[in-house]
């Protein structure tokens, strides 16, 4: 058993790994995690005690098979926790994640194999992250930030790269959802704004360069 605050570690390790190839930085593990060089440090080395994670100063942290598997299982157990909350429950997408913090922690096996029964085996989250399975298998989907489409490409909407609430609840209130379908109109020079046409809705609106890089597209199909 490990605690809830390796288990964040192990997560967070994993998550910024996913992004960048190579040894994780203290630096940025200390930025995910909102807290100080030292407290990391003292971290990596209880979990690399427990052979969770290499770390080598200077170099960085990465994960062990079994810091990889400990993470992987947290990752699908909030993520199904995630998928519960706003389907079975009616919980809006940005109010899950912090009860999902707490349910994730809870690792009765035959719990989240029922979970993921019940929810029917879902394969991706409530905001288009993917699922790892019981085997620790990712789901594959080919996606790209919208911020790297072009001019004219229909695309709808698989994900967000933004977990926040305020940004989750931006997207309400601007009406695009996971499954939004969007066109690109026009990119504008000035600051990478893009106009786009949201179909569903027959409305036209602009956003800006960060929102256009906080969600994931794929090509709509005919």
């Amino acid at each position: 058993m490990y605690t809830s605050s390796e288990e964040n570690y192990l997560k967070a390790i994993l998550k910024l790994s996913q992004k960048e190839d190579g040894p994780v930085s203290t630096g940025a593990l200390a930025a995910e995690m909102q807290t100080t060089a030292p407290s990391v440090t003292d971290m990596l080395r209880r979990l690399s005690e427990k052979q969770l994670a290499t770390y080598e100063k200077y170099y960085g942290v990465q994960l062990t098979a079994e810091g990889v598997r400990v993470a992987t299982a947290l990752v699908r157990r909030h993520r199904l926790w995630e998928v519960f909350l706003t389907q079975k429950l009616g919980f809006a997408w940005d109010a899950v994640h912090d009860m999902a913090e707490q349910l994730e922690h809870v690792q009765h096996p035959e719990l989240v194999e029922r979970l993921d029964a019940f929810l029917g085996y879902p394969r991706f989250d409530p905001h288009g992250d993917p699922i790892p399975d019981a085997k620790g298998q990712w789901p594959q989907r080919q996606r790209q930030l919208l911020s790297a489409t072009a001019v004219g490409s229909p695309v709808v909407v698989v994900g967000v790269d933004d977990h926040s609430a305020a940004f989750l609840q931006y997207l309400d209130r601007t009406g695009i959802g996971l499954g939004a379908h969007l066109t690109i109109l026009e990119r504008i020079e000035y600051d990478h704004s893009l106009n786009v046409r949201l179909l569903e809705q027959n409305r036209d609106l602009t956003l800006s360069d960060k929102v256009a890089h906080s969600l994931f597209v794929e090509p709509a199909r005919e």
